[in-house]
C-alpha cells in the first residue's frame, strides 16, 4: 500500500471538485461530490502508477504551506 498526498479544490463556476496528486506527475482528477471524487482520485492514481513503472523515480511530495500577504 502507498500512500498520496491529495490537494482538493472546489470550482465555484462550474460546481465540481477538482483534486490533484502533487506526488505524481499530471495526476489530477474532478466529481460533482467529495465521494464521487475519491473515487476517481483513486483510479486516476492507479492508472499514473501503470505509466510511473517506465518513468524514473519521482521526488517525494513535502507538503503545501499557506503563506498570507498584504493585498
Amino acid at each position: 500500500m502507498q500512500t498520496f498526498t491529495v490537494i482538493i479544490e472546489k470550482d465555484e463556476e462550474v460546481g465540481l471538485y477538482v483534486a490533484e496528486v502533487p506526488g505524481l506527475p499530471a495526476c489530477h482528477t474532478q466529481g460533482k461530490t467529495i465521494d464521487e471524487l475519491m473515487e476517481n482520485v483513486r483510479e486516476a492514481i492507479e492508472l499514473s502508477l501503470e505509466v510511473q513503472k517506465e518513468l524514473p523515480q519521482l521526488p517525494k511530495f513535502v507538503g503545501v504551506q499557506q503563506v498570507e500577504v498584504a493585498a
